[in-house]
């Protein structure tokens, strides 16, 4: 398949991004940190290369998709949006048509979401966002639970873990692919066999719970 060369961003929003938007991420749980920011940004761009799109759009979208995190995990897309439409930088850079489609965007990538996303910039940043590496999902899904359910022991967070990955990545889960040019439909397959699997999903697990439990 013929893939156009990936488009940059301007190098000013993204100085602005690194200097006021990047940095919130630090103060979330390590599974939403600043890791997680620029492995969606770089997703979203390399998926862009696809697609007729403004880039600087897609990477704002994709720079703001969890800032309302900040207000509690229930609503964050909801108040990502709105940190996005608000942000004076931002205003000024985009028009209100595209601000609207923006923030769309930001308010339709989360997983669990009960429609698909309205355009293609939603659908590339919540495909960006599902990054399906077995091993990130399996690490990101225990900082989370480390981070939100200290009172668990290993088997408690085992059993959470396990909850979650069946629910969102096995057969039937809640999770949606948006991207035909993007891979992880054949990572998704990797997933679900290990699901399948519960010697080796027991084994990723703990080497992953005791490497995060460490280091906490």
């Amino acid at each position: 398949m013929y893939l156009r060369r990936m488009k940059r961003p301007d190098p000013s929003l993204v100085a602005y991004a690194e200097a006021e938007i990047i940095p919130r991420y630090e103060h979330f749980d390590r599974a939403h940190g600043t890791d997680h920011v620029r492995t969606v940004i770089a997703q979203s761009l390399a998926l862009a290369a696809h697609y007729d799109v403004d880039i600087n759009m897609v990477y704002a979208i994709a720079a703001y998709h969890d800032t309302g995190l900040a207000y509690g995990r229930e609503r964050h897309h909801i108040d990502a949006g709105r940190i996005l439409a608000e942000d004076a930088e931002v205003r000024r850079r985009f028009t209100g048509e595209q601000l609207e489609v923006m923030r769309e965007a930001v308010e339709d990538h989360r997983a669990s979401s009960d429609h698909a996303p309205r355009t293609v910039y939603g659908r590339i940043v919540a495909e960006a966002d599902r990054v399906i590496d077995p091993a990130t999902i399996i690490r990101r899904t225990v900082q989370y639970g480390l981070a939100n359910y200290p009172a668990l022991d290993r088997e408690g967070h085992y059993a959470r873990c396990l909850d979650h990955l069946q629910k969102k990545y096995a057969e039937g889960g809640y999770l949606r692919l948006w991207i035909a040019e993007s891979d992880n439909a054949r990572r998704l397959e990797e997933l679900r066999a290990i699901i399948r699997d519960p010697q080796r999903l027991r084994k990723l697990f703990d080497e992953t719970f005791d490497a995060e439990a460490a280091s906490e």
